[in-house]
């Protein structure tokens, strides 16, 4: 009251003060005004004119004219009176002005109090509404309303929350009161979890971990959802357990739970084992949920059965449990239901594509029909839940998947395709089957490019027959584009047939299946050439039978990739007939992959003749028994090897390629010996003799390497075409006739550079084969100087 007292007077005076100041400096202008005015007309007066002046204004003015001295009496005498007045008055705002200021700083003073009486009061408002809400809290709890109790106990955390945010106003208190918020929250959740556990009974295996048959079919679980009679042992009712958790902020993690061991003993295992049969048992005051083993189950069970049983779940989870609305906190009301699929759903979702619907994704294009009931059973699957708002209603991941099944179908095909290509790349490959040109190959008829006719496949195109049509007119060959005999791995051969089997899978699948079909065999064959060489890398360097039936395999699948996009282009309406369709330029690689293998095992197997020549002395000084014996050991130890490859290579390589490797290799071994021969420069009679046995061995033996066929019979004929594939044959046995003939011979078989000898033998080697082979005499001169 007294400060409101105080602020009235204060106004007051501050009112009056203004009020006195304006009137008297307005009085003050007037009276200065007048002075100056008087000083100029007692100026005027004083001059000559200026009196005259002053009569006429006066007179002007209808004043009466005063003498000067008595003008200034009065205005003197007012002055006297006028300044006790105004000093009076400045006395008077001086006095107000301090007042003033008095009075704004105890206004401001009790303006400061006032705040922290307010602050203070509103602290003690919080600090009740705190106590009254423990208060009430204990006694919800006491009476086990849990959502009463844990609504009040957020009010209480609320006030809390206000007293700690306000700054500068810090109580010890609030830390006590904090902590017994903690104590009373952690009681109440105790609560909560001991009602919740009396409500959700798992009762589990003893291996909790195991995921086994025997262990999860143990599973069951209890739900107390229906009071019993007795009052002593009631509990309260689920949706109250579940609100007063929510209002907690506790649901989710007791959701969290909850979801967990569903999936983990419910869920999953209906999923992973198809003998499990999900049973409800309902009694007066708990519901059952257990499994049943079937006996005679099948390894897989099919979607639509998997999503019955998962459907049944839901159904007495929804029943008993689920169908429980609640208000979450900023949220509104919202489904029990609905908070548990938010948590559980992705990963069942999961599950149920990779071990459910993944699984039963046809193998074959002809089965893609049939999966029609599988996207059926999903819709109405998805419908369910959603109906009992299990999910939301944009949630359609099985639905999505299920109905992409053309693209998962490919994707499946591929993979399954890649994976048995690398199982075949990754096995034996000495396992041989033996490939002849008038094999009967199942190969899909080419269709006349200007009919526009899109042929079915056929039977195999039987070559026995003799001929092939290709014309009105024109006719083939059966061998023509045909691969010679020889041996491949059967694990190329099923190869290149899966990758038939796949085109023509391709050829009746839709347009992106099929494009994706294609470039699937396409990678398997470039899978081939990294695979492959790395895998067998030590075996194809060692073994040289394995090098050649890789040089086989390689050769035989560029043989097929020839045609292989062209026999599939017309054969049906796919997209590869609108589209280029070929592996012509695989080709290359393969070939270049198996001539590079084998041309490897060439050079090792050269360098093993040429190590097993090193040790023949160079062939000198043959009439040495010793030098002798290591020459003689040398040229067997270079048939031997000869004979031995011409065995591992008989009936893998073709023909053509056989001979033509065994000649290269004893044609390496004839042209080291005709130029360790030729560099000698002294050569007895006997060790001419010894070196022409020598020869002889190889020209006697060497044919005999030759056997590309098992029958012997048919080898005779590439024994004796040895010159056609052995480069240096010729020039080898022109040295024996050198080391046998005498100087008349050599001359009469150079024939003045014509004869056989020159065509083999340079002049040089010529010379110095004489100079070797025979002493400096005047007969040795004259044949030297004929060989030009």
């Amino acid at each position: 009251m007294a400060a409101r007292e105080g602020s009235l007077v204060a106004a007051v005076l501050e009112h009056s003060g203004r009020l006195d100041k304006e009137h008297l400096g307005a009085r003050v202008g007037r009276l200065s005004r007048r002075v100056e005015e008087l000083k100029a007309r007692d100026g005027q007066r004083r001059g000559g004119g200026r009196d005259a002046g002053l009569a006429l204004r006066r007179s002007r003015s209808g004043l009466s004219v005063q003498p000067w001295g008595e003008v200034c009496t009065m205005i003197n005498k007012k002055y006297v009176e006028f300044l006790p007045s105004m000093r009076g008055a400045e006395d008077l705002v001086a006095q107000v002005q301090r007042d003033l200021n008095v009075a704004g700083a105890e206004f401001t003073e009790l303006k400061q109090q006032l705040e922290r009486d307010t602050l203070v009061l509103s602290v003690l408002r919080k600090l009740q509404e705190f106590d009254t809400a423990v208060k009430e809290f204990h006694s919800a709890l006491l009476e086990e309303q849990y959502v009463t109790a844990a609504q009040q106990l957020e009010k209480a955390r609320s006030s809390l929350r206000i007293l700690e945010s306000r700054k500068g106003f810090e109580l010890k208190i609030l830390k006590a009161l904090g902590k017994e918020l903690v104590v009373q929250t952690q009681n109440i959740i105790y609560h909560l979890w001991q009602e919740w556990q009396k409500l959700i009974v798992w009762k589990l295996p003893p291996s909790k971990g195991s995921s086994s048959l025997e262990a999860v079919v143990l599973s069951e679980l209890h739900l107390h959802t229906v009071p019993p009679q007795d009052k002593d042992t009631a509990v309260p009712p689920v949706a109250a357990v579940l609100q007063a958790l929510a209002v907690l902020g506790e649901l989710h993690y007791r959701l969290k739970d909850f979801g967990h061991f569903l999936l983990q003993y419910i869920l999953k295992p209906l999923i992973l084992h198809p003998s499990l049969e999900p049973v409800s048992e309902e009694q007066p005051d708990v519901l059952i949920l257990r499994f049943e083993s079937q006996e005679l189950a099948l390894d897989k069970a099919s979607p639509m059965e998997v999503f019955d049983k998962i459907k049944l779940v839901f159904e007495v989870l929804h029943k008993y449990l689920l169908n429980v609305p609640l208000e979450q906190p900023g949220e509104g009301k919202v489904m029990l239901a609905e908070l548990l699929g938010e948590l559980i759903w992705e990963e069942l979702s999961d599950c149920l594509i990779h071990n459910c619907l993944v699984k039963s994704i046809p193998t074959n294009s002809s089965k893609l029909e049939q999966y029609k009931e599988v996207i059926k059973s999903t819709e109405e699957f998805e419908k369910a839940l959603k109906k009992m708002q299990f999910l939301k209603e944009d949630t359609t991941a099985l639905l999505k998947y299920a109905c992409n099944v053309n693209s998962h179908f490919a994707n499946k095909k591929c993979q399954d395709v890649i994976m048995a290509a690398r199982n075949l790349m990754t096995s034996e490959i000495h396992n041989t089957v033996k490939i002849t040109p008038d094999s009967s190959v199942a190969l899909p008829e080419l269709p006349d490019p200007g009919s526009g006719d899109h042929l079915k496949m056929h039977r195999a195109l039987n070559l026995h027959s003799g001929v092939v049509n290709v014309g009105s007119e024109s006719r083939l060959s059966p061998l023509t584009l045909s691969l010679p005999t020889c041996r491949i791995s059967c694990s190329v051969q099923q190869l290149v047939e899966l990758a038939y089997h796949t085109l023509l899978e391709a050829t009746a699948s839709t347009d992106l299946c099929c494009l994706q079909l294609f470039s699937c065999v396409r990678d398997i064959f470039q899978l081939f050439c990294e695979v492959v060489p790395t895998y067998h890398r030590e075996n194809l360097q060692k073994l040289p039978q394995l090098a050649a039936i890789h040089h086989n395999n390689c050769m035989y699948i560029a043989h097929h990739l020839l045609t292989l996009g062209h026999q599939f282009r017309y054969s049906s309406t796919s997209v590869l007939s609108s589209v280029t369709v070929t592996f012509v330029d695989l080709v290359p690689g393969f070939r270049r992959l198996g001539v590079e293998c084998f041309l490897a095992q060439m050079r090792v197997q050269k360098g093993e003749i040429l190590e097993r020549l090193s040790s023949a002395r160079n062939f000198s000084n043959m009439d040495d028994e010793e030098n002798y014996r290591a020459a003689n050991k040398a040229m067997k130890q270079v048939l031997h090897q000869l004979r031995r490859l011409g065995m591992v290579w008989q009936d893998v390589l073709p023909v053509n390629v056989y001979c033509k490797a065994m000649g290269t290799l004893l044609n390496t071994a004839l042209a080291e010996i005709v130029t360790r021969i030729v560099a000698l420069e002294d050569i007895s009679a006997e060790d001419a003799d010894r070196l022409y046995s020598l020869c002889r061995i190889m020209v006697e033996e060497g044919p005999q390497v030759f056997n590309p066929l098992l029958e012997e019979d048919k080898n005779k004929k590439y024994q004796e075409e040895v010159p056609v594939y052995v480069q240096n044959w010729m020039t080898f046995k022109e040295l024996m006739i050198i080391l046998q003939a005498n100087l008349q011979e050599i001359v009469d078989q150079w024939a003045d550079g014509k004869g056989p000898l020159a065509k083999e033998f340079s002049a040089a080697e010529v010379k110095s084969l004489i100079r070797a082979l025979f002493q400096n005499t005047e007969r040795r001169a004259a044949a030297l100087a004929k060989i030009k």
